[in-house]
C-alpha cells in the first residue's frame, strides 16, 4: 500500500507494513458521545481473511493537516507532505472488516498518542500487535494535545478542537500536568466503555459507518488490559496505572516524564517497559524512569540503538531523504527492523504480566536489552547514529 509524496524536488514512497502475527487485521473508527467529553478512536482487531478488503486513511481528515504540520514537521514540508498524503496514503488493513471470534477473549491495549500526534500515526505499530491477537484501541485525546480533534453535537454539527500551545505567562509543567491527568482519565473511560460493551450495554458508535460494537460483547477478556503511548502518551500510559487497577501493565514508548509529579512516583503499583530511543531522552527523564524501576523489581528499561523520536511513529516508514528533510536527522536502524524490536519486546512484556498463553516468552531477552541494536537501560553516551 503505497502512495507517491513529491515535495518539490523530493520524492518517494510511504509503505505502512502490514502485521507480521498470525491474524488479518481489521480496523474502524469509534466516537461514543455528542461532547468533548465522549471518546474518539481507531480499533485495530483481529479480523477474518481481508482479501479485496477496502482500506483506511492513514490521514483521514485535511483538518489534521494545519496542526501537525504547524511546528511538528515545519509549515513548508509538512503542508506538502500531508495535503498529498491526504486521498492517498492508506494503512494495510481490513475497514470495517469483520471480526474474527475468540471464545477465550481477546486481550485489550488502550494507546495514548504524543504531542500534536492523533488517532492514526500510530497504525504501524497498533497493526502490529492487533495481528497477534489484540485488540488495540487508539484514542484521540481532547485535551489540546492532539494535532487537530473533533466532536459530532446532537445536531450532527463538527465542533473541532485545535492544538493549543502552554499560554504566554503560564509554566509549561503545569499545563501539561493538567493534560496528562485529562489524557489518563480519557484512558479510564475508553477502558469503562469496553467493559460496558463486555457487560452487554448498548454502545452505539455516532459515526456513519455502522460497525455493531456489540460483536466485541463475547470476545474481549477484560481481566487481561494494558495501557500504551508514546512521548507525552508514554506517561499518560504511566498515569493510567494510578488511576485505574484494572490496567494489568503500562508500556512506555520513548516517554516524555516531565508532566509527572513527584509525588505520584511512589504510587505507581504496576510494572513498565520503557522502550526508548536513541536520540530523544535526557539525563533527567531517565533518572524519573529509574525511579519507578528501583520501586517495582518488574519495571525494565531498554533503548533501541540508532533511532530517534520519530522511529515510533509511522513517519519512520517515509523514504529517508524526505524524512531527513521534514525532521532532521534520521535514525541509522532500518525501520522494519525498529519496529520488530519494539513489537517483540512489548509482546514478550505482555505476556508476562498478563498472563497469556502464547509464545511470546521466546523475546524475553529483549526485556533485559539482550540483542543485536538494543541495549539496556539508557545508554546517553553511547551512538550509533
Amino acid at each position: 500500500v503505497s502512495a507517491r509524496l513529491g515535495c518539490g524536488s523530493m520524492g518517494g514512497m510511504l509503505t505502512l507494513p502490514p502485521g507480521q502475527g498470525p491474524h488479518p487485521v481489521g480496523c474502524t473508527d469509534v466516537m461514543v458521545g455528542h461532547t468533548r467529553q465522549g471518546l474518539f478512536l481507531r480499533l485495530f482487531y483481529p479480523c477474518l481473511a481481508r482479501t479485496g478488503a477496502a482500506e483506511p486513511l492513514w490521514i483521514p481528515r485535511p483538518e489534521y493537516c494545519g496542526g501537525l504540520a504547524g511546528a511538528t514537521l515545519g509549515r513548508r514540508w509538512g503542508s506538502a507532505l500531508l495535503s498529498i498524503a491526504i486521498g492517498s496514503c492508506k494503512v494495510p488493513v481490513s475497514w470495517n472488516g469483520a471480526l474474527k471470534p475468540c471464545s477465550a477473549g481477546y486481550p485489550l491495549i488502550i494507546f495514548s498518542h504524543g504531542l500534536r500526534a492523533f488517532r492514526t500515526l500510530y497504525s504501524a505499530i497498533c497493526t502490529e500487535l492487533a495481528s497477534w491477537g489484540f485488540v488495540v484501541a487508539a484514542l484521540e485525546h481532547r485535551d489540546h494535545s492532539a494535532a487537530a480533534t473533533y466532536f459530532c453535537t446532537a445536531e450532527a454539527v463538527e465542533e473541532w478542537i485545535p492544538f493549543q500551545r502552554v499560554p504566554q505567562g503560564q509554566k509549561e509543567f503545569y499545563f501539561r500536568n493538567k493534560q496528562v491527568h485529562q489524557r489518563a482519565r480519557e484512558c479510564v473511560r475508553a477502558l469503562r466503555l469496553f467493559q460496558g460493551i463486555a457487560g452487554g450495554r448498548a454502545v452505539p458508535s455516532i459515526l456513519p459507518q455502522g460497525w455493531d460494537l456489540s460483536v466485541l460483547k463475547d470476545n474481549l477478556d477484560l481481566t487481561k488490559v494494558a495501557v500504551m503511548g508514546h512521548s507525552f502518551g508514554g506517561v499518560t500510559a504511566v498515569l493510567a496505572l494510578v488511576k485505574e487497577p484494572s490496567f494489568r501493565c503500562a508500556v512506555a514508548l520513548d516517554a516524555w516524564m516531565f508532566p509527572l509529579e513527584n509525588l505520584l512516583y511512589p504510587e505507581v503499583p504496576k510494572p513498565v517497559l520503557f522502550i526508548n530511543t536513541e536520540k530523544f531522552q535526557t539525563p533527567e527523564n531517565v533518572a524519573k524512569m529509574k525511579r519507578l524501576s528501583s520501586r517495582n523489581g518488574q519495571t525494565r528499561i531498554v533503548t533501541v540503538l540508532g533511532t530517534v523520536h520519530e522511529d515510533q511513529t509511522d513517519f519512520a516508514f517515509l523514504p529517508g531523504k524526505l524524512f531527513s528533510c521534514i525532521f532532521g536527522r534520521r535514525g541509522t536502524l532500518d525501520p522494519h527492523k525498529a519496529l520488530a524490536i519494539t513489537s517483540q519486546a512489548t509482546l514478550a512484556f505482555l505476556q508476562r504480566h498478563l498472563k497469556l498463553q502464547e509464545d511470546f516468552a521466546r523475546w524475553d531477552e529483549l526485556l533485559e536489552g539482550a540483542g543485536d541494536s538494543l541495549a539496556p537501560e539508557a545508554p546517553l553516551g553511547r551512538s550509533r547514529l
